[in-house]
């Protein structure tokens, strides 16, 4: 069973592409078959690929007559030629026209499914704790960087508390108006009184109700450091934690971009240019805000979103390729979204399944465990 993965393209994309429309027909069978057997073999070893490799592939063409086929295929800008005497690999527009017209995608292999499932609810206990398990396992899976978008949280708070645990930390739950749940753990001191945890929990559902999380936590902050809270050192450190945990350490802000495998990015990272591609990904991973940007760019899909080099205006680096897909909560409002960026030779076939199989049970992780806090407290 094949599973149909939307790769959504709009009109903008598809003129920065510059593929001619009806190219993928132009082609004959010939043309076709060398131009997939070139493609899925530099997909396989990075490496440009030879008239001779083809002619031992059972391809059954001569040396010569698949040098022709080669040629027409440069001239169309579906293929490039690192040196003049090597073999040839896909430019941007073939990988493209590879993915829209060649590419054959199914489910992830059920080894895949299950180890992202047991791995994703056995390591996840928040939704912290799920999102960075997704961008972890993306990265070992996919053998790029595994990035994750923490959630918006642009709906008004309805509900905030502290709920003690046995480990010497508090689980800190903030619901929205939608019923979204986020969870976050925060340390405690030994000891510390029950009435501490109700106080600050209190004091932050008091302020925070009917205000987003943006607006409650700038008001808390300012109302902390003019010394204005009504709160024991211990309850104003817990708010403090708690505001720390749910719109990281800068004050204001709310999202955060969770990265796994930057390392991933250096294999098999030999010449020059590779090196210094590498160096401009690093660069844009450090600027989380830009990889926000095209994260949050992807949330209107219905599918899977696959960037080939440049294709996004907000990406600008020619030698990656990002492959994004939106998760969603239990009520199937876009929340975030999830992906891997690696060099242009990723393996779509098995990466693209993966990613969207991974955003998918990340949704319904989350919102299994919001249907759980809210039948437990109906």
């Amino acid at each position: 069973m094949k599973l149909l993965i939307a790769i959504h393209i709009d009109s903008r994309e598809m003129s920065d592409r510059n593929i001619p429309s009806g190219l993928l027909q132009s082609l004959d069978e010939r043309s076709r078959q060398i131009f997939r057997e070139i493609v899925e073999t530099y997909l396989q070893t990075g490496e440009p690929v030879g008239s001779r490799t083809l002619s031992k592939s059972g391809i059954g063409l001569s040396p010569a007559s698949i040098r022709n086929v080669m040629s027409d295929l440069t001239d169309l800008g579906l293929l490039d030629s690192p040196h003049i005497s090597a073999g040839r690999m896909p430019t941007h527009v073939g990988l493209r026209l590879f993915v829209d017209g060649f590419l054959e995608m199914g489910e992830p292999t059920e080894a895949d499914r299950a180890e992202i499932e047991d791995r994703l609810r056995a390591n996840g206990r928040d939704m912290q704790g799920v999102l960075k398990e997704a961008s972890s396992l993306l990265s070992g899976l996919a053998g790029g960087a595994g990035l994750v978008s923490s959630p918006t949280r642009e709906r008004p708070v309805r509900h905030v508390e502290f709920v003690p645990l046995a480990t010497g930390e508090a689980l800190c739950i903030l619901v929205d108006e939608a019923g979204d749940v986020e969870n976050r753990l925060v340390k405690i001191p030994p000891g510390l009184p029950a009435t501490t945890l109700i106080e600050a929990g209190n004091y932050l559902a008091a302020r925070m109700k009917g205000r987003t999380l943006r607006e409650a936590a700038q008001a808390v902050r300012e109302e902390i450091s003019e010394r204005r809270a009504q709160l024991d050192q211990a309850a104003t450190s817990l708010v403090e934690q708690g505001l720390a945990e749910w719109g990281g350490e800068v004050p204001g802000e709310e999202r955060a971009l969770i990265v796994h495998g930057r390392a991933n990015l250096l294999a098999d990272t030999q010449a020059a240019e590779d090196m210094e591609q590498v160096r401009q990904l690093f660069d844009i991973l450090e600027r989380q805000q830009s990889m926000l940007d095209v994260l949050d760019s992807t949330r209107e899909a219905e599918g899977v979103r696959l960037f080939i080099g440049s294709e996004n205006r907000l990406f600008p680096l020619s030698g990656s390729s990002l492959i994004v897909a939106p998760y969603m909560n239990a009520s199937r409002q876009v929340i975030g979204a999830l992906g891997v960026i690696g060099p242009t030779r990723l393996n779509y076939a098995r990466v693209i399944p993966m990613v969207d199989y991974t955003a998918r049970m990340v949704g319904q992780i989350l919102g299994e465990r919001q249907n759980s806090w809210k039948s437990e407290r109906e």
